[in-house]
């Protein structure tokens, strides 16, 4: 017999068996048949009693009172850029102001007596800015702060004594009324 001819035999052979073999599998699955599953039942167990609420108390928190005595902030002659020294003062200032952010303040600028009144006036100006400048910088809003000049018209020591003339070149921060 060729097997050219008797190949396509094979095949149909081998799937007739197999269909066979799968009938017998459906047969033993009844699509129909119910099953139930059974439940173990756990012993039920007896609630213990809940112990009785804790009451707290809530701690308000403490809320630190701000203290606006503030140090002055310094600056050397004809200047108006901050002293690396300013910072630490400049940051518990800020520390401060941040603790109730709804108060404004005033910078007032003020100067010694060397120089023209324009120029004095000017380089009050220039102080006060630049401290206003570093807290807006540091988180403080500009809408609380207003910044003025002076120039020499409120010195608080003698401009007669360099002592007295570098407590004169200052910034001070004050409540606004």
């Amino acid at each position: 017999m060729n097997i050219k001819k008797t190949y396509p035999f094979v095949i149909l052979l081998a799937v007739f068996v197999s269909m066979q073999a799968c009938k017998s599998k459906k047969m033993a699955v009844q699509p129909n048949a119910v099953v139930e599953t059974v439940k173990k039942e756990e012993p039920v167990k007896e609630k213990e009693p809940e112990p009785a609420p804790v009451e707290e108390k809530e701690e308000e928190p403490v809320v630190e009172k701000p203290n606006y005595n503030f140090k002055n902030i310094l600056f050397e002659f004809d200047s108006g850029v901050l002293k690396t020294a300013s910072y630490s003062v400049l940051d518990q200032i800020v520390r401060e102001m941040k603790k109730d952010p709804s108060v404004k303040f005033t910078i007032n600028g003020h100067a010694s007596l060397e120089g023209s009144a324009e120029h004095n006036m000017a380089l009050s100006v220039d102080r006060a800015n630049a401290v206003k400048l570093y807290l807006v910088n540091a988180g403080i809003s500009p809408d609380n702060l207003t910044a003025q000049g002076f120039g020499a018209t409120k010195p608080v020591a003698t401009n007669e004594t360099e002592e007295g003339r570098s407590q004169n070149r200052r910034v001070e921060i004050k409540l606004s009324k």
